[in-house]
């Protein structure tokens, strides 16, 4: 049966106390939106769509530069959630399947949890709530559970001494069919304080038309709701123990866990090791047995065997270090590519560059692979060795097994196995030290 997911991801969030919308603010570097959608992308949803208010077009250009396939609709008001997710019915109306409601601002859910509603759902449930079951139940809505079926959602303000006593919670999560879920939604009322349309009330009408509603439970975790900075921190907090749980389960070795963070796509072979205080960012993997020394920060880039980074390096984006190359402390790389067993051991910028195999990267050695407009490539071969303190002025290319000396400014091509030299002859001036000092001295007394 077909599938459709709804964002709800409209809401303000004036606790964040921020221009942008909530759902936009990042755990492990992408807005907390999208790692509900990433869980829901699993599923194979043949429609997917973002309902956006305030700061709807923020929403909808970090929507089509991550999520291109989502659809966008906007709530100008916020009306509460059945009026959100009824904002879907015109993209919707000729859809033949269930639908999926989601929050943008309840990041943890896990595919496994969506999937079991799906089961629920198709197997022989009209309406399905995810519910979770806290440590404090307080301040939560209730699901009221009779006979196996779930007959209303009770929000604690207004429940009963007796229903307080229900563990049971809700976590607005609901999966039913397209043609029930909207013909329930234009049920509702807003007769209440908020003068709001709450999806938590499709139940009760659910049960009066004879449908049957019924429940699927998730850890706590997962219906977690972020609201505010500290809320997002302890977010932040969640997501990073299970990936470094995730890694060390996978033969992964961080010396000092707590202080490694991933972004949600890093990826890491067994036997990999990470130091302390290592930032991984979007794009990363690394293959078996590579090494990744302390407070080094890695993003978009391929860290293959045997390969070792840092301390204190900066691999970017569009960066490859080959089988056994070192990048050593306070090296930077950007779409640049270390083949096997290639060095830059220290001190070294290298943009847009071609290191061949074997090939030493001195200290202090740069590539000048910008001209204020354009950007430019620079080629390094196999076994070349690159004296410290040179800078390669690209587009140039040093043949394989050549040297370049140290100090050299390169702006033509070197070819293999040549020696390459371009700095001034050095000139020593016998006595010329005491006589700078003393113009020097002249100079500072003239000027008093």
């Amino acid at each position: 049966m077909a599938l459709a997911i709804v964002v709800l991801a409209a809401g303000r969030g004036t606790r964040m106390v921020s221009a942008q919308p909530k759902v936009l603010h990042p755990i492990a570097g992408l807005p907390m939106l999208f790692h509900a959608m990433r869980a829901a992308s699993s599923l194979g949803p043949e429609q997917f769509i973002v309902v956006a208010g305030f700061g709807a077009q923020q929403t909808t250009d970090a929507v089509q530069a991550h999520a291109p396939y989502a659809k966008i609709v906007i709530q100008d008001e916020q009306l509460g959630t059945a009026h959100a997710v009824d904002q879907a019915r015109g993209l919707l109306v000729d859809f033949d399947g269930d639908v999926i409601v989601l929050f943008g601002d309840t990041p943890f859910i896990r595919p496994h949890t969506l999937e079991a509603m799906l089961k629920a759902r198709r197997a022989g449930a009209d309406f399905v709530a995810l519910g979770f079951e806290p440590e404090d139940p307080g301040r939560y809505g209730r699901l009221v559970v009779e006979d196996g079926r779930l007959r209303r959602i009770v929000e604690a303000k207004d429940a009963t001494a007796e229903e307080l006593k229900i563990g049971l919670c809700n976590s607005g999560v609901v999966c039913a069919d397209r043609k029930n879920l909207f013909e329930l939604i234009s049920q509702i009322g807003c007769h209440n304080a908020a003068q709001e349309y709450y999806l938590t009330d499709v139940v009760e009408k659910a049960n009066d038309a004879g449908l049957i509603c019924s429940v699927v439970t998730c850890a706590e975790e997962e219906t977690l709701g972020i609201n505010s900075r500290a809320e997002l921190a302890r977010a932040e907090a969640i997501f990073q123990n299970w990936a470094r749980q995730a890694a060390m389960a996978e033969g992964v070795t961080l010396v000092a866990p707590e202080t490694v963070f991933f972004a949600p796509d890093t990826r890491m072979a067994r036997d990999v090791l990470v130091e302390p205080h290592v930032v991984f960012g979007p794009g990363v993997r690394l293959d078996e047995g590579a090494v990744v020394r302390a407070f080094s920060h890695l993003e978009g880039c391929r860290i293959r065997r045997g390969a070792v980074i840092g301390p204190y390096a900066r691999i970017r984006p569009g960066s490859s270090i080959g089988e056994g190359a070192k990048v050593g402390n306070f090296v930077e790389t950007k779409n640049t590519t270390f083949e096997a067993g290639a060095k830059a051991n220290h001190l070294s910028y290298l943009g847009d560059a071609h290191i061949g195999a074997a090939a030493n990267i001195g200290a202090g050695t740069i590539t000048c692979n910008y001209d204020g407009v354009m950007k430019h490539q620079t080629e390094v071969g196999a076994g070349a060795f690159i004296g410290s303190n040179s800078a390669l002025v690209a587009p140039v290319s040093v043949g394989a097994g050549a040297i370049v000396a140290a100090g050299s400014v390169i702006t033509h091509e070197v070819p293999s196995d040549a020696l390459a030299l371009s700095r001034a002859d050095q000139n020593n001036k016998a006595g010329g030290a005491d006589r700078l000092r003393q113009r020097q001295r002249n100079r500072k007394t003239a000027a008093k």
